[in-house]
C-alpha cells in the first residue's frame, strides 16, 4: 500500500511539473527554451521534474514570494487587482439586504 501511495505522489509531482512547463510563458523560462524543458521533464520523469523545479521555473520578482502566481503580469508591466467576489461589493450587499427585506419597489 505504501508503494502505491509513493508511486501516486511521484506521478503527481511529475504531472504537475509537466503542466507547469506547458503553461509557463516562453519568456519566463530560465536556462533552456520551453521546448527543451518540456523534453527534459517528459523524458526525465522524476529527475527531469526536479531539474525543472530547481532550474527552469520562473523566479519571483523582487524577492516577493507571496505573489508568484497572482497577480498575473498585465501588458506593459501594470498589475491589475484580483477579482472581487460579490460579498466584497457593498452595493451588491445593500441590494441583497433590500431584496431580502421585501423592499423591491424602492
Amino acid at each position: 500500500m505504501a508503494y502505491v501511495l509513493l508511486a501516486l505522489v511521484i506521478v503527481g509531482v511529475w504531472l504537475f511539473c509537466l503542466f507547469d512547463v506547458i503553461t509557463t510563458d516562453e519568456g519566463e523560462v530560465r536556462h533552456l527554451p520551453k521546448f527543451g524543458w518540456f523534453l527534459v521533464t517528459l523524458l526525465g520523469f522524476l529527475p527531469g521534474a526536479v531539474l525543472w523545479m530547481a532550474f527552469g521555473r520562473p523566479r519571483p520578482v523582487d524577492g516577493d514570494r507571496e505573489n508568484v502566481l497572482w497577480p498575473p503580469a498585465a501588458p506593459g508591466g501594470a498589475s491589475s487587482p484580483p477579482p472581487r467576489g460579490p460579498d466584497d461589493d457593498p452595493d451588491f450587499l445593500r441590494d441583497l439586504d433590500r431584496r431580502l427585506r421585501g423592499d423591491e419597489d424602492k
